[in-house]
């Protein structure tokens, strides 16, 4: 390759999205808006930003699962029961920008009830909270203050649903003020209470108002309408009871007070609808909301309903039927499939015309009530994950290079017989369904326009993208459907590839003229691989409308190709040559022989070469997409690079600490990305051998690797059922440092200009901020010799202490911090005899020129400025946090106390030495001056007294020991 046109090394990767669990058990709720999610991973309430699909923040749990949740109308306020019966009270964040802080409640009831709390709802004005628990005790809470307005007891067991009366009548002046809650439990009665302060001063306050009989299992759902005249109740016999509960009784007052209040209000069932499913959840339609295909009017009553069958249906009150049905009907499923697909819980978001509903397999739905459709849909677990690829479902059929909708979305097979397809720039996400067994390995074929899978269930699939229908747009996330079949194997398909080219063009044999795939490979538990013809499969599959054929594909050649599984397949480039891997510690390179004939299409392998080498099972086999070469990922913690031409090994990279499962090639070659099962993805300089990067963000097994068609995104899955999409950034990086480099040339020079006009304030202060104590104490060591006049005639000059009076100043007025600063570099510095002559110097002259409580006080500022930073450091809390938890600032004063301790007794030590050494030497100097006055008398004193240079000579001495100390 021509070194100017060779692409750069990419040397850093960032973690750019992240999808991880969202919803594992529990109580889901949502705000009125349909914008925010609040659902429970483990004993965590998480908040999410449902378009964006980010993580806005956790809330600070107790260490025991929740058992029940909810968000108060205003979306203000979130309220969790937990297994420790105790009432959490947090305030939701208004912005959403992700939190790495939990959010912390505003308020906690230690014991809120003697018994689990399973349902709980906030009423319409966001005032007040009622909790049922599982003793047959309703409690209505005050939300701000954090009291009980009223008890009510006398259920026949557990509380299973709860709803709030508060009619609102848009023709009158003012809001009738009378507020009910209806209760329901597991006696299957439905009670009617008053919350009005005479109701609950009357002896009769914690009676109810009325008690409706009619169901025969417990009631799950309860719904009041607007207008508060109408009250609808479902319940697992399978029917919704509608109850006209503003029908007041004859007027005719009765001779006991008691008895007669209670023949003013009385319920009457005004129709029974056998819905012929156990109903879990039901709620009734706002009387406005328009429906596709039924009109709207104050005078509609409809309603809706989830239970065990997985769909949501909307019904006619007043007729009795079925409107229509949101969801997919399976007619094909065991009974654990469809115990997992029912419906445990429905949200009504009138705002935006949805109903979410959540399912046992901790799936969250978005149905659109004006369109009939699947707007979205959220995973809540992934379980582990085993495989990913990208697809690109909207690509043109001519598109060769990569363009903006490649890759716009990625499979995964997890732990599971469904395939999930997401949105790579969302959490929105669809299941396909096909598959009786695990799905264990998925492939790419046409670009990303299909998809291939095998199975345990011993069988691969082919699916394709849905058409969308003339005129309609295609979904975020188009449905897929199976275009064809390939059964064969005797056990199940553990590797799988798809040929790399597709026909275009008059060379399809069908001769359609567009392009069409040529062939797959399946690799089995059984020891052998398949080739399978693809001609007469389709790229795209047909509405459901639409008849939907199934291609049963022609096996071409079957060999019994290892001794042991076979882990992986991969097909060259050019669709010449086919590798697999397998746990005997080989791979086997194999050549491929497809022939289209006007009589069909015949296709066969032939066994090349062997790759022998590797200590353990080779997990993962990948051809060079630029280079004669192939990549082997295996058991032994190694990544092995072969030659294609005699199938040795050239290149042999170490540094996983266990076995390499994914392995493939970056940059026409050059580099290298592995995943391995400690959890880390590695970048490889396939030149040097040397690792480039390692990207750390699983706890994991990573058994699923990806990398995108412009090379700029890895997607990386383990087995902690984390997804993580890593973004090229070292570009990013590379201009971050050229910046920071040209800001540091323009530094040094700045200090040089000062140094050189003696603008001594300035030249400290940006030796300071630049972190160079090296510099500084050049500086300072500068001063002394350029005090000194070169021609040794006695200029006079201002006292000084540093020796000169500007730095005199400039010590004398340095910031708290900076000064702060200038004493660790001195502590530094006095810790060596080279350069703690001018720590010494520098101490002495900070200790004179400052106070005492100067010095204190500026340790006590750097204090309080590193906490301040260090909790900058972490995004900040929400300003309603700041209301709602008002933290005492920690006062200024003291905070430093300990560091500067630390200092002084880091300094005294080393000191002390430096003035023992200058006191013996200073000994030693005398014992030098006396031997040399002895010699002096000894030698001249006969010669004659009267020469003077020995008063010259002691002159010389004196001065040289004093230079010397």
């Amino acid at each position: 390759m021509d070194p100017a046109h060779r692409p750069k090394l990419k040397t850093a990767f960032k973690k750019a999205r992240v999808i991880a669990p969202l919803h594992t058990a529990g109580p889901v709720a949502a705000t009125p808006d349909g914008s925010k999610l609040v659902t429970c991973v483990g004993e965590d309430a998480l908040l999410t930003d449902v378009k964006a699909g980010v993580e806005i923040c956790r809330f600070a749990g107790d260490t025991e699962s929740i058992t029940s949740l909810c968000i108060t109308p205003s979306a203000s306020h979130l309220l969790l029961f937990t297994s420790s019966l105790s009432l959490r009270i947090y305030e939701i964040p208004q912005s959403s920008n992700p939190q790495t802080k939990l959010v912390k409640p505003i308020r906690v009831v230690a014991r809120a009830h003697d018994a689990p709390v399973h349902v709980c709802k906030a009423d319409p004005t966001s005032t007040y909270l009622a909790s049922g628990s599982a003793d047959g005790v309703v409690k209505v809470w005050d939300i701000l203050r954090g009291y009980v307005t009223h008890l009510f007891k006398g259920h026949g067991g557990v509380v299973s649903a709860l709803a709030f009366n508060y009619p609102f009548d848009p023709s009158s002046v003012i809001r009738e003020q009378k507020m009910q809650l209806i209760t329901a439990s597991v006696d299957t009665r439905i009670r009617i209470f008053d919350l009005s302060a005479a109701a609950a001063r009357a002896s009769s306050g914690s009676k109810p108002e009325a008690v409706l009989e009619g169901h025969v299992s417990v009631p799950r759902g309860l719904d009041v309408s607007p207008d508060g005249k109408w009250l609808v109740s479902g319940g697992r016999d399978s029917v919704v009871l509608i109850w006209d509960i503003s029908s007041k009784a004859s007027a005719v007052k009765k001779s006991s007070k008691g008895k007669g209040k209670e023949a003013e209000f009385s319920p009457t069932l005004y129709k029974t609808i056998p819905v012929l499913e156990r109903v879990e959840a039901v709620g009734l339609l706002h009387p406005d909301e328009d429906l596709a295909g039924a009109p709207s009017g104050p005078g509609k009553l409809r309603f809706y309903t989830g239970g065990e069958k997985g769909l949501v249906r909307i019904w006619d009150a007043r007729e009795g039927n079925v409107l229509f049905t949101l969801g997919q009907e399976q007619d094909e499923a065991t009974e654990d499939q469809e115990e997992q697909r029912q419906i445990v819980d429905a949200i009504y978001l009138p705002a935006t015309s949805t109903i979410v509903s959540v399912h046992a397999d901790q799936n969250i739905l978005f149905h659109s009530l004006s369109t009939q459709t699947l707007s979205r849909q959220l995973i809540g677990f992934n379980d582990e994950i085993i495989d990913a690829t990208f697809l690109s479902p909207n690509l043109p059929i001519q598109a060769s290079a990569p363009s903006a909708l490649s890759d716009t979305h990625v499979a995964l097979a997890t732990n599971s017989s469904l395939i999930r397809v997401y949105s790579t720039s969302s959490l929105d996400a669809r299941l396909i369904a096909g598959h009786s067994e695990i799905v264990l390995c998925l492939d790419r074929g046409a670009q990303g326009r299909v998809l291939a899978s095998g199975s345990k269930d011993r069988s691969a699939r082919i699916w394709a993208p849905v058409r969308p229908r003339a005129g309609e747009e295609g979904a975020a996330v188009p449905d897929w459907r199976c275009v064809a079949v390939c059964e064969g194997h005797a056990e199940s398909v553990g590797a799988i590839a798809m040929s790399r080219k597709s026909f275009s063009g008059d060379a399809a044999p069908s001769g359609s003229g567009s392009d069409s795939l040529r062939f797959m490979f399946t690799g089995s538990q059984d020891k052998t691989i398949k080739m399978w013809d693809l001609s007469s499969v389709p790229l795209t599959a047909p509405d459901e409308d639409e008849d939907a054929h199934i291609v049963k594909c022609k096996s071409l050649t079957t060999h019994k190709a290892h001794d042991k599984d076979i882990n992986s397949l991969d097909v060259a480039p050019n669709d010449r040559l086919l590798v697999s891997g397998s746990q005997d510690r080989t791979a086997k390179v194999w050549e491929v022989d497809y022939v289209v004939t006007s009589a069909g299409v015949r296709g066969e392998l032939r066994l090349l070469g062997m790759c022998k080498g590797h200590k353990r099972g080779v997990w993962c086999v990948r051809f060079g997409r630029a280079e004669r070469v192939l990549a082997t990922g295996s058991g032994d913690k190694t990544v092995k690079l072969w030659n294609l031409d005699d199938f040795t090994c050239v290149k042999t990279f170490e540094g996983h600490t266990n076995s390499v499962l994914r392995v493939d090639f970056l940059n026409a070659g050059m580099q290298m990305v592995s995943s391995a099962s400690d959890g880390l993805v590695k970048l490889w300089n396939v030149r040097d051998e040397e690792c480039a990067a390692t990207m750390d963000n699983h706890e994991d097994k990573v058994w699923a690797l990806a990398v995108s068609s412009d090379e700029s995104t890895i997607v990386s899955g383990a087995a902690d059922s984390v997804v993580t999409f890593w973004q090229d950034c070292t570009e990013e990086q590379q201009v971050e440092k050229e910046t920071q480099r040209a800001k540091l040339v323009e530094k040094e020079q700045d200090l040089q200009n000062y140094l050189a006009l003696h603008d001594y304030r300035n030249a400290i202060l940006l030796a300071l901020s630049m972190a160079q104590p090296g510099r500084l104490h050049t500086l300072f060591a500068s001063l002394t010799s350029s005090s000194d006049s070169p021609d040794g005639s006695a200029k006079p000059k201002t006292p000084s202490i540093t020796g000169h009076p500007a730095v005199d100043e400039v010590l004398r007025a340095l910031p708290g911090t900076d000064l702060v600063r200038l004493l660790r570099y001195v502590r530094d510095w006095n810790a060596h005899a080279k350069t703690s002559t001018v720590a010494q110097r520098v101490l002495h002259a900070v200790v004179k020129l400052r106070a005492a409580e100067d010095i204190a006080r500026a340790f006590d500022e750097d204090a309080a400025l590193a906490a301040a930073a260090a909790a900058a450091s972490a995004p900040a809390e929400d300003d309603t946090f700041g209301k709602s938890l008002p933290a005492e600032p920690l006062p200024i004063e003291g905070r430093g106390t300990t560091a500067l301790k630390e200092l002084i007794d880091s300094m005294i030590p080393y000191t002390e030495r430096h003035l023992t050494r200058m006191e013996k030497l200073l000994q030693d100097s005398y014992v030098v001056e006396h031997l040399l006055s002895e010699m002096d008398d000894g030698l001249f004193g006969e010669l004659g007294d009267d020469d003077d240079d020995s008063g010259h000579m002691a002159m010389d001495i004196d001065r040289a020991v004093e230079v010397t100390a």
